[in-house]
């Protein structure tokens, strides 16, 4: 098992999402930092998803969580997000580490949940920002 205790959330789990799994990471994790990814943000129906990108330009913020029990949040964040084993394939989403930049210009290694099918149907989210999207 890696030892990446990082996690880079840019949807449902970001604060402020009053949802049951986004207080698993309040009860597991702390919150590190805002961070930025790059990448493209889709929406998917009315959830993200992101994708790596080759531009600096594209860039998905979220924000950074240290996770205190990795080996217990890591699989239930895996089951919320339907990959790993045990789902069909190709599944929704990957998890993978992946370098964010934190707010302070810091660059780290975090856990991402990339998306895993086409976007070629999906509306990108130009601001890369899901919360802009969500409150309006």
């Amino acid at each position: 098992m890696t030892t990446c205790k990082s996690l880079f959330v840019y949807g449902t789990l970001r604060r402020g999402s009053h949802n049951e799994i986004s207080q698993l990471l309040a009860r597991y994790a702390d919150f590190v930092d805002y961070a930025t990814y790059q990448g493209k943000l889709y929406m998917i129906l009315d959830y993200p998803g992101i994708m790596a990108s080759e531009y600096s330009s594209d860039i998905v913020h979220g924000e950074v969580y240290e996770l205190r029990k990795p080996n217990i949040v890591l699989p239930l964040l895996d089951k919320y997000e339907e990959c790993g084993s045990g789902f069909p394939k190709p599944t929704e989403y990957m998890r993978k580490i992946q370098p964010v930049r934190l707010r302070k210009g810091v660059m780290i290694s975090a856990w991402i949940y990339i998306y895993n099918r086409s976007t070629e149907m999906l509306d990108e989210v130009p601001s890369g920002d899901f919360l802009k999207i969500r409150n309006g």
